[in-house]
């Protein structure tokens, strides 16, 4: 409120007021919020911190938020990120990230032995191989073997298979 008194030499006075409403109904406004992204499971990005203007207030206050969506195995999901800035008035700006969590990468079976060709009574017992994964720390490893009788009964192919599959079903067939 702003008030004028004019006052003459005798004491006569006129008076006239102004009252300026002030407000904020401005929107902050989020800089650096990234775009929505696709990533395999061992690439997440860390979370932007992005900052935010006002025309009015300078030290604007940004939340956080970071909400993950299961998807149809445990290395396949979704992350939704949200920040909202907020204006000493309440007034806000909503910015999400949705990232797209995937596991197509097979895992890698490691230590599988080549073929090779034994006399009868040195055949090896089978290797125990293990797997990498780019994900799953725990890969399920398949083990398979099928004899193929050749032309007498100690000539004969056995067909050792192994494979590997990790939480999202990505695998990995190797054979000796």
């Amino acid at each position: 409120t702003r008030t004028w008194t004019a006052t003459d030499n005798c004491g006569n006075t006129d008076v006239e007021v102004q009252i300026i409403t002030v407000q904020d109904t401005t929107d902050p406004e989020l800089q650096g919020v990234p775009a929505n992204a696709i990533v395999e499971c061992d690439a997440i990005p860390n979370p932007a911190n992005p900052t935010a203007t006002d025309n009015c207030d300078n030290d604007v206050d940004i939340s956080y938020e970071e909400v993950r969506t299961d998807g149809n195995c445990a290395d396949n999901y979704t992350l939704t990120r949200t920040w909202t800035a907020t204006d000493n008035c309440e007034n806000t700006d909503v910015e999400v990230q949705v990232i797209t969590v995937q596991d197509t990468t097979d895992p890698e079976l490691e230590n599988v032995p080549g073929d090779i060709t034994v006399e009868c009574n040195a055949v090896p017992a089978p290797a125990q191989p293990t797997a990498d994964d780019n994900c799953d720390a725990d890969v399920t490893i398949d083990f398979q073997e099928v004899k193929t009788d050749g032309n007498c009964e100690d000539n004969y192919t056995l067909t050792r298979t192994w494979t590997a599959t990790d939480n999202c079903g990505n695998t990995d067939v190797e054979v000796q």
